[in-house]
């Protein structure tokens, strides 16, 4: 993760090919998974106006029901455009994930996802103050 990137950047990081190459692969490919990758998918989902909470809650049904089953339910978060991407992301990791194993690294990684657009929210609404 390079700490001097923009908003406009990270958001430019290809989060599917990242989870496809970060997931089976730990060292290296797995921290840019949770580096650029989760920042890219955090600055973007937010820019969405997805709240925290929704893809947290995707993480815990990726870790009850698999990455697979999880990117085919209908409606993956309120907003339709951020259900698209996350769908394609969904897709790419579910694509490379290994039952329980790979399920286990998707799930953290939107936890990790989930509370760096929280960090971003709260910074946000402390600078306004």
């Amino acid at each position: 993760m390079n700490p001097g990137k923009t908003d406009e950047e990270s958001a430019q990081a290809d989060v599917a090919m990242l989870l496809r190459y970060g997931i089976g692969a730990p060292g290296p490919r797995r921290s840019a998974l949770f580096g650029d990758g989760a920042v890219g998918a955090a600055v973007t989902l937010d820019r969405l106006g997805v709240r925290p909470r929704s893809v947290a809650f995707l993480g815990r049904t990726v870790r009850s029901g698999g990455t697979g089953y999880t990117a085919r339910l209908p409606e993956l978060l309120p907003e339709p455009a951020a259900s698209d991407l996350m769908r394609g992301w969904l897709d790419a990791a579910a694509s490379v994930a290994r039952p329980v194993e790979g399920d286990e690294v998707v799930a953290r990684w939107l936890e990790a996802v989930a509370e760096l657009i929280g960090l971003r929210r709260t910074t946000r609404e402390r600078a306004a103050r």
